[in-house]
């Protein structure tokens, strides 16, 4: 066993024998770490046997430097072994691994959903007996790879399936070992060092013992390598290990014959993720002609499976290296021929096995990458689409494969700087293909571009296409696409008619979230009625969705309607995606929308959780006009909690570079917060202009979707600043565009208004009305601002006890957001009632219990956190609270915080 060979590794030996004592039971994954030749394969190799002696099934896999670029390469290698547990999974699983790993064709699986399948199929090998992954170089893996299994690896406690993997300090790698257990290997000491050399060189002099010990620096592969390398007679000079060991391979390699040296070149770029077992057993090795190689100990071969390995990663970077252009080129035309004419790698060796443009190479590099894409790699299809572009003799099929890949690094990774690159590489520019436009239009509508500029170039693109009306076209469909989103962030008349006038035009009908974007998203006062049935159907049906773009896309049409609530989750794993380095796009906008409900729902501290990681990402990859988006969240909540200069601060700097690119969206969203900040501050006549910039005439501007936001804020500013006509004029617009029809949250919304400009004998039954609205508590600080207007109006109606009720439900919501000038507006109202304000000597009739209690209550603990304190039960806390409230002359806890000001809390009982 390899166990027995390791000198000076007695630690490391243990944590790996209780780590895969543990994984067996429990699962787990543990990261190997330290620089090249430390040990990190024997390690493995001493892994594999403790746990194939311990019964445990063991799958072996290993990032190789040049199939990086290959999709799913590691992660075949890996999952080979388990056909039979494949066929048995269930239906949902093993689809989305077939899709994933090229088996089958399909919409392809997001990372998340394929690590789900992974780890299926690992659990169900791991019923018959516990399973151990070992992955060495884990940097080298290709992407796609390393984000499944990053995801894998945090998902496998509670399993009997383990992971152990090894990676080089200080390389970069895609797999995401955040949260993954280390085990740190670090040089041997100088005793281990030395036993270790005397084990392999018994004979070695004295002086030149000395020198190679401290040459090696306690690396146990220069350790065995430098000194047979060297007569006892000659010194090595003093470099750096890795170099040495490179040289020292680059000769051993140099000194094999050279059909030896081409079966090792064979080998090296046949790769180790590839499907197929081993290099021997299809041929592109010959035992007899690697006799040498093995000799000099540069591979090893089982004499089981007939597997090869090179002995480290160093001696295949230096067979390829010393390798002439043309012998890796002829290397990789008879690599081609052993693969498949539709997979991956037959088109991969064919590329790098070409020199000149061929636009057959490059037809089948498109193909391939439109495969890769649908398989869920969309960094993998970029890589495709470039070579083959490389590879076109035609400029203009040059410049449209570099813009499709281009759309993707926009659009899909997230990826604009690459994108802005990949534009400016194209020798005619982005008028050439309509794929150009989408890309260059993409990128531009991202940064924040002019909304003009971007929606001439779309229509005049479209309508330059070879058949504008092919919906079965990719790029007509993201044209569109692009052009829907361009004329909402236009937000003004005259942008939406190119689109509808081209989405009409479509054959066969234009695919769904089109239509639902065409009418929910862009034009909701005017069409969402017509297709809310499409909607719904769409929205019930997102759970089962794997294309993240696709989710966004529906999700987007739920917005202005108020569905957002049922895409909550799908987005929630969009954003989970992207924060394991997924799809980014689709990641920051998954957390505007999931912003934007939040902002709805009144969860105001979740907004600046979510707006705060979504930044991150949009700034780090320029993603100017989502990252506007955020701040406009952000600026809403401050603006709602009175911080009204930072909501000033936040809404003027998107407009700053908004409004020169007339970006009507983001300036009508600046305008609503300082509307609300102008409402909260008293200021109404300022509120209502803010507002009406929104609105405009007609209340309703079927182009600016956003104002289906700023309607409240509109007719309560017209009300308060004495506008009494206008506020009328905007409620009948509100009736006869049907508003209410739309959303229970518009429905809320509308009767309100409603109520605001009722007369004294109606008011009191509208105020009933919108507060009685379905599921109104989904929308805390609508309906708290709706209490707050009725209970003002049954104040001055000398209704005061039901004034009272009224306005302290909505001081309780005002209290549970932080809304702080709302919250004063709704406390000023309750004292205006009368409602007598508790002093010290009222404080003093409590009984010791009741203080007790109120303290706590006024500390915000409900009444089973205060009964589980004071050891009573919660009916007990419930009744104490009936009979203070009246003591101490209050109707809510927020009211009673209040009364007790800022005494503090006596803790002896806590």
């Amino acid at each position: 066993m390899v166990v027995a060979q390791l000198i000076g590794r007695d630690r490391e030996l243990a944590q790996l024998q209780v780590f895969t004592t543990n994984s067996s039971l429990g699962g787990g994954a543990l990261l190997i770490v330290g620089e090249a030749g430390i040990g990190k394969t024997v390690l493995l190799d001493a892994t594999a046997d403790m746990a194939a002696a311990a019964g445990v099934r063991v799958l072996r896999g290993a990032g190789v430097e040049f199939e990086a670029t290959v999709s799913f390469a590691a992660l075949h290698q890996l999952l080979y072994p388990l056909d039979a547990e494949l066929r048995e999974l269930p239906a949902s699983h093993r689809r989305t691994l077939a899709i994933g790993l090229g088996i089958e064709d399909g919409t392809a699986p997001d990372q998340l959903a394929l690590a789900h399948a992974v780890r299926a199929l690992l659990v169900l090998a791991a019923e018959r007996r516990p399973v151990l992954l070992i992955v060495d170089d884990v940097h080298w893996i290709d992407r796609a790879s390393a984000l499944v299994l990053g995801m894998v690896a945090r998902r496998l406690r509670e399993t009997r399936v383990g992971l152990v993997a090894a990676v080089r300090a200080g390389e970069d790698s895609l797999f995401e070992s955040e949260g993954l257990d280390e085990l740190p290997v670090g040089p041997l000491d100088d005793a281990a060092a030395a036993a270790l050399m005397t084990a392999h060189y018994p004979d070695l002099p004295t002086r030149s013992r000395h020198r190679y010990l401290a040459e090696s620096q306690g690396n146990p592969l220069a350790l065995v390598e430098l000194p047979g390398a060297h007569s006892a007679h000659r010194a090595p000079g003093v470099t750096r290990v890795g170099r040495r060991l490179h040289t020292l391979f680059t000769r051993r390699i140099a000194n094999l014959p050279p059909r030896t040296r081409q079966q090792l070149l064979a080998a090296a770029l046949a790769g180790a993720g590839s499907a197929l077992p081993s290099a021997l057993s299809t041929g592109i090795c010959d035992s007899a002609d690697l006799a040498p190689a093995e000799e000099m100990r540069l591979v090893r071969v089982d004499p089981g499976t007939h597997e090869l390995r090179f002995r480290h990663p160093l001696i295949r970077a230096a067979v390829v290296e010393l390798a002439t252009h043309e012998q890796r080129r002829q290397a990789h035309r008879e690599l081609a021929q052993r693969f498949p004419e539709d997979s991956e790698r037959h088109a991969w060796h064919l590329s790098q096995a070409t020199v000149e443009p061929d636009e057959q190479v490059a037809e089948l590099l498109e193909r391939t990458a439109a495969r890769t894409q649908r398989r869920g790699d969309p960094v993998g299809a970029i890589g495709l689409l470039l070579r083959a572009a490389e590879l076109s003799p035609r400029t203009s099929d040059r410049d449209r494969r570099i813009m499709v890949a281009a759309y993707l690094g926009a659009d899909v990774t997230g990826d604009l700087s690459e994108a802005h690159r990949m534009i400016e590489s194209a020798e005619r520019g982005p008028g050439g293909s309509l794929a150009g436009v989408v890309a260059a239009t993409s990128v531009m509508l991202n940064s924040g571009g002019d909304i003009d500029t971007i929606h001439q170039l779309l229509v005049n693109g479209i309508k330059g296409a070879h058949n504008p009306s092919d919906a079965g076209d990719p790029a007509v469909v993201e044209a569109l696409y692009v052009l829907q989103a361009t004329c909402v962030f236009g937000s003004r008349a005259g942008l939406s008619e190119a689109f509808h006038g081209a989405l009409e035009r479509l054959d066969p009908a234009p695919p769904e979230f089109l239509v639902l974007l065409g009418s929910t998203f862009m034009l909701p006062s005017r069409l969402g009625l017509s297709t809310m049935g499409r909607l719904d159907a769409a929205i019930a049906g997102i759970g089962e969705q794997t294309d993240h773009a696709y989710i966004v896309r529906v999700a987007i049409a739920a917005l202005y309607v108020d569905r957002l609530a049922g895409c909550r989750a799908a987005l929630e794993q969009v954003a989970a995606h992207g924060r394991a380095g997924g799809a980014i796009t689709s990641a920051i906008e998954a957390f505007v929308l999931l912003g934007y409900e939040a902002v709805q729902n009144g969860e105001w501290d979740r907004v600046l959780r979510l707006t705060a990681e979504g930044l991150e990402l949009a700034e780090r990859h320029g993603y100017r006009l989502l990252g506007g988006l955020l701040y406009q969240h952000q600026a809403y909540v401050a603006a709602a909690r009175g911080a009204y200069d930072d909501a000033k601060t936040l809404a003027d700097n998107t407009i700053g570079w908004a409004a020169p690119n007339r970006i009507g969206l983001i300036l009508n969203y600046a305008a609503h917060a300082k509307s609300l900040a102008a409402l909260g501050g008293g200021e109404f006549e300022t509120a209502y202009l803010y507002a009406a910039g929104v609105c405009g005439p007609g209340t309703v501007p079927a182009h600016a979707p956003h104002t289906l936001w700023v309607l409240q804020d509109l007719v309560e500013a017209a009300v308060r600043s004495g506008r009494t006509i206008e506020a009328t004029q905007h409620v009948r617009d509100l009736a006869e565009a049907d508003i209410a029809s739309l959303s229970p949250r518009l429905a809320l919304v509308v009767a309100g208004a409603e109520a605001m400009i009722a007369n004294s004998e109606d008011y009191r039954s509208r105020f009933e009305t919108a507060l009685a609205t379905p599921g109104v508590e989904q929308w805390p600080f609508h309906q708290a601002r709706i209490h707050l207007a009725y209970g003002e109006r049954l104040r001055r109606a000398k209704l005061t006890t039901l004034a009272r009720r009224h306005l302290t439900a909505a001081l309780d919501v005002f209290d549970r957001l932080a809304a702080e000038p709302w919250k004063a507006r709704a406390r000023n109202e309750l004292r205006a009632t009368g409602q007598p304000a508790a002093v010290p000597e009222l404080i003093d009739t409590l009984t010791p219990q009741q203080r007790e209690i109120a303290l706590l209550a006024a500390s915000g603990l409900t009444n089973k956190q205060i009964a589980e304190r004071l050891f009573l039960s919660p009916r007990t806390v419930s009744t104490h609270l009936y009979q203070l409230f009246p003591k101490l002359g209050v109707t809510s806890r927020a009211a009673l915080r209040d009364a007790l000001g800022p005494r503090p809390i006596r803790n002896d009982r806590i």
